[in-house]
């Protein structure tokens, strides 16, 4: 007679809502049926992490064919628990500081970049490595310098290259190898721009061109899953559109789809499967969040609402939640949501000082 064993499944939410502690070495599915992405992910306990902090270990059915093991996998390097905060306006500073995005609290002094930055500069990683792109100085126009650090050490920046052209308000994305940063702004050349550059992260040079965006534009927020790099919303007339490159592909963006409202200046944060875009200006500061399936081209749809309405803001994730910190009208507040549930965003600690405009990405912590 055969032996039947039958683990541990529910819907996404109901694990979430619940959020119990698996013994070390125990098996719990997270099932929707009604959702391919959803479909038969997978989290194995460690005895002490919560559910919501763990990470998937197994993630099926996204149309890509998309799979990524716990804790590393091709898939799985563009993010980790460290968020990294660097510069920002309001109150402007070269100051860069660092949180631990599986438990709420304030931020911490991480070191320097080598200048006060503000205007929103394009931050990415490798889970080692965090650069920072571009941003404004002073009344000068944005500028081309690129720098890093190590996430996992406390330290100043150091020189990394040049961006193939000044410029800020702009963010970035990565799958891991490299960073890819989209638009931007440089009064010198015509105001918005449509340039796609892009990083090895691992070794410092200069950047390379990755392709167009399809506009010129600026105040775009950029997320994604290690495989598409999504960015949605900023300036001009098409402010609502969300376009899309495979990051290991240099080429033009092409269409996603649209958000639920044109937005500029908000923030971007994904996991695996979802990719939100929080908060921006539409006439008037909005505290809404969007999301859409990263793998899928669609229109958004709606996930829930920041704490208050924002512009300026900048997002960062690790494989289970997103963070937003700071904004404008200038704010040190920074708050989460779990990006497999929508829901209102929690408020989850301050930064040093209220700021907006910051560059923000996250890695590993060791």
């Amino acid at each position: 007679m055969a032996i039947r064993i039958q683990l541990r499944k529910d819907h996404p939410n109901v694990w979430d809502s619940a959020d119990p502690t698996l013994a070390a070495g125990e098996f719990g599915f997270a099932w929707d049926s009604a959702d391919s992405a959803s479909f038969g992910r997978l989290k194995i306990g460690d005895g002490s992490t919560s559910w919501t902090n763990l990470p998937y270990f197994y993630s099926a059915g996204d149309s890509a064919g998309n799979y990524a093991g716990a804790g590393g996998g091709a898939a799985a390097t563009w993010y980790g628990d460290r968020g990294i905060v660097a510069g920002g306006g309001g109150n402007t500073t070269n100051t860069i500081q660092y949180i631990d995005i599986t438990t709420p609290g304030n931020a911490t002094d991480f070191g320097d970049l080598t200048e006060q930055v503000y205007g929103k500069n394009a931050a990415t990683s490798d889970t080692t490595y965090a650069a920072f792109a571009g941003g404004r100085t002073g009344l000068a126009n944005g500028r081309n310098t690129i720098e890093y650090v190590t996430i996992s050490t406390t330290s100043n920046t150091s020189d990394f290259g040049d961006l193939t052209v000044g410029r800020y308000d702009f963010q970035g994305t990565g799958d891991g190898t490299y960073g890819v940063m989209f638009g931007g702004y440089n009064n010198d050349l015509a105001g918005d721009q449509n340039t796609i550059d892009y990083i090895t992260i691992a070794t410092p040079s200069n950047a390379t061109d990755f392709g167009d965006v399809s506009a010129n534009s600026r105040g775009n927020a950029a997320g994604g899953d290690g495989t598409y790099g999504v960015f949605g919303g900023g300036s001009g007339s098409r402010t609502n559109h969300i376009e899309y490159v495979t990051l290991a592909t240099p080429s033009n963006s092409s269409n996603f789809g649209d958000m639920t409202v044109s937005a500029n200046s908000g923030g971007a944060a994904s996991d695996l499967t979802y990719t939100l875009f929080g908060g921006g200006w539409i006439g008037s500061r909005t505290n809404k969040i969007d999301y859409v399936t990263t793998a899928t081209p669609s229109n958004a749809t709606d996930f829930g609402d920041l704490l208050s309405n924002l512009s300026q803001t900048t997002a960062t994730s690790n494989y289970s939640r997103g963070v937003w910190t700071g904004g404008a009208s200038t704010t040190n507040v920074i708050q989460y949501v779990t990006i497999d549930t929508p829901s209102n965003a929690t408020d989850f600690g301050d930064l040093l000082t209220a700021l907006n405009d910051v560059g923000a990405t996250s890695g590993s912590p060791s």
